[in-house]
């Protein structure tokens, strides 16, 4: 397929390439002329989305790429999930939409590869690029890596990340595959298919709400994949550094969200009464280090939880997360007993 045949009548842009913005003019003025850079404008049209700014984001937008970026502006801050949700809203014209993190560096053709990837394959709903780290490029990044999975106990592991351990890129995973989660540092999607199975969880507001998507979109049939064909460079830790006690409260309590939200009523309560026991661990981890804020913090996640799990009462007939075609039943395990480090290693141990 060539660029023109991904062009939709009339030669609009086939691709939304969404960067979401909170007063984030630092971030836009190193990452945006890398995106637009590497972006081709003949497939793909790249938006900057506004979460009420009142730094000088939107006027650097408009004097340095007046004709290469659109601007959605809200006037206020509705969060990682619900201002996507209203820009997707927006770009209803167009087959599929990037979330693109605004601390995201694009290499040429990465729009390209993953539309490929999708016009070659219609069961794919959602997508992802490798993504290396922005600090060091020969190794993968912690925000999705080269596609990403869950346990039995919900805990997220990549292909090239396992908990903190971020793997080199030697091209051991440069093969596409089908994965359980795509990350939002860079994710693809088709909009019909991302309001069909109920868009960004805006109650999540962030952290954790592209996972819980990824998870509905395969319970309506669809498959998640990885085209590592396709490379960017993510800064991380643009919004909140990883041991934020804000990022630990939202990372525990939408977790647990999202457990209660998609397994069964056949297995969701003994799922939940486990993750109380393993969490609890991690608590007294934190307070055996006298760090009285993440302490804190995974003790809020709980006692919120408790109450917001009151607004779900739909569940699914099935529990994804039993299937034996994801690599491994409990990464806590593989990890801090028999020590495994590397995806490559846990597919060897665990895929029969």
């Amino acid at each position: 397929m060539d660029t023109q045949e991904m062009e939709a009548p009339g030669g609009t842009p086939t691709i939304a390439v969404v960067i979401l913005n909170w007063n984030g003019e630092k971030l836009l003025k190193e990452f945006l002329p890398k995106v637009v850079a590497t972006t081709d404008a003949s497939i793909s049209r790249i938006i900057v989305a506004d979460n009420g700014s009142t730094d000088g984001s939107l006027a650097y937008v408009a004097d340095a790429f007046p004709e290469n970026v659109e601007v959605m502006s809200f006037p206020e801050n509705y969060g990682f999930a619900e201002g996507y949700n209203k820009a997707v809203a927006r770009c209803s014209g167009y087959k599929y939409v990037v979330l693109l993190n605004s601390d995201v560096a694009t290499s040429p053709g990465w729009d390209r590869e993953l539309c490929l990837y999708m016009e070659a394959n219609p069961d794919t709903a959602a997508c992802q690029p490798k993504i290396l780290s922005y600090r060091d490029p020969g190794r993968f990044e912690y925000a999705g890596a080269c596609g990403g999975f869950l346990d039995g106990d919900g805990y997220p592991y990549c292909r090239g990340r396992i908990f903190g351990e971020c793997e080199p890129d030697s091209g051991q995973y440069d093969a596409p595959a089908e994965v359980f989660w795509a990350s939002g540092a860079c994710l693809m999607v088709r909009p019909s298919v991302y309001m069909e199975a109920g868009a960004l969880d805006s109650a999540f507001f962030a952290h954790m709400e592209e996972i819980d998507l990824c998870w509905r979109i395969l319970l309506l049939g669809k498959k998640i994949a990885v085209v590592p064909s396709a490379k960017v460079y993510h800064l991380g830790g643009g919004s909140l550094p990883a041991e934020n006690p804000r990022k630990t409260y939202l990372n525990f309590r939408n977790n647990l969200l999202m457990l209660h939200k998609n397994l069964p009523d056949s297995c969701r309560r003994s799922a939940l009464i486990r993750r109380r026991l393993l969490d609890t661990l991690a608590w007294a981890k934190y307070v055996l280090s006298f760090d009285w804020a993440n302490a804190a913090a995974i003790f809020r996640a709980h006692r919120h939880f408790a109450h917001m799990r009151k607004e779900y009462t739909q569940h699914p007939a099935v529990n994804l997360l039993s299937q034996r075609r994801w690599p491994c039943r409990s990464i806590l395990f593989e990890y801090y007993i028999r020590r495994i480090r590397r995806f490559g290693e846990l597919v060897k141990t665990n895929l029969v």
